[in-house]
């Protein structure tokens, strides 16, 4: 049997890298590291490293639990943070792809992006935002549950890209076409931001027509002339555009962005407002918001105070209770939530 050296394989691995990418991607063998310095790996770069730490995680699996805009739906086509995440690294790694991105940094950065959401989606996001000192906002929290939490309190020891793009990826309330205060400082991150964009906008408009909310004929025509007609259309279009727009950066052109046509970007502009205004601020969603913002309100009162009451992720930052809470409740899946608060809050069945 011929000796082969699996270290070789990384070491080709990140050769090609070099080779193949944009001079404007980066690059496995240039990160700049881990907080903790780690031997290689023999037969994997250092994001694809990353990528597999995020996805056999435990807060990537509950993702399945936790809901996007539809709290506990009954049918079984919603979407949940899971599958949302999946349909981000699936765009992100098409965008990344045409443009010669590094892939293995944007799906690392895809996967981890919403592994520190509240249960309930915004719902609950704006619940904890409103109680923890500091405010609650999720890429943040995302990037503490993979840091800090997880693997009993010792982390993830990620990268320092892959951090940093799970810390700026975008935010649900802003527009593709604005800035965030903090953009990302690689251009796989900023991938993942319009990504994530491009993912929620059309999954909610297919998932609002599956609840009856709207149908297909409400939706502002101006913007389906221009991007089409099914979801797959539209999806097509906006990636397209994207690539074309920013062709620049495979060529490794400094000047160039990760940005949509104005014509494409107008029309996604229109269908976004249209969303808000008659699903995201709907009567019928945000009674139900309502609730899930009760739900979490009163987890996170109860346990402030009885902090006995459940074990901390963390290990010497137990002391800071404020942030426990917020941990704690922040990791639970919708279910685990609605189940505990009805174990807390109802009357149970008296036996002796």
């Amino acid at each position: 049997m011929k000796d082969v050296s699996l270290e070789s394989i990384r070491l080709r691995l990140e050769r090609e890298e070099i080779s193949r990418l944009s001079p404007l991607a980066a690059k496995s063998a240039y990160s700049k590291g881990r907080q903790r310095p780690e031997q290689p790996s023999e037969t994997r770069t250092e994001f694809a490293r990353d990528r597999d730490r995020i996805l056999h995680s435990k807060s990537f699996r509950r993702l399945k639990y936790k809901t996007q805009v539809f709290f506990s739906p009954a049918g079984d086509h919603y979407r949940t943070r899971l599958s949302h995440t999946l349909e981000v690294a699936q765009i992100a790694r098409t965008i990344s792809r045409a443009l010669r991105l590094n892939e293995d940094l944007t799906e690392a950065i895809a996967l981890g992006h919403d592994v520190g959401h509240a249960p309930f989606g915004h719902a609950g996001e704006r619940a904890l935002d409103a109680l923890v000192p500091g405010g609650f906002i999720h890429s943040q929290q995302s990037l503490r549950v993979l840091e800090v939490l997880e693997k009993d309190g010792k982390g993830l020891n990620l990268t320092w890209e892959v951090r940093d793009g799970i810390s700026y990826h975008s935010k649900h309330e802003e527009s593709v076409s604005e800035p965030l205060i903090s953009m990302p400082s690689t251009l796989e991150g900023c991938v993942v931001r319009v990504a994530d964009a491009i993912a929620y906008l059309n999954a909610d408009i297919d998932d609002a027509i599956r609840a009856g909310l709207i149908t297909f004929h409400d939706l502002p025509q101006e913007a389906i002339a221009v991007l089409g007609s099914s979801h797959g259309e539209r999806i097509e279009a906006m990636v397209h555009s994207i690539i074309r727009e920013s062709w620049g950066i495979s060529e490794g052109d400094s000047s160039a962005t990760i940005r949509m046509e104005s014509k494409l970007l107008k029309a996604t502009d229109i269908l976004r407002d249209f969303m808000f205004k008659n699903v995201y601020r709907h009567p019928a969603v945000e009674k139900e918001a309502q609730k899930a913002m009760m739900v979490v309100t009163k987890l996170y009162e109860y346990f402030a105070s009885h902090p006995e009451e459940f074990k901390t992720y963390l290990g010497n930052e137990e002391s800071n209770t404020d942030w426990t809470v917020a941990d704690y409740v922040s990791g639970m899946t919708d279910r685990f939530a609605c189940n505990l608060f009805v174990k807390l809050f109802t009357p149970q069945s008296w036996s002796y």
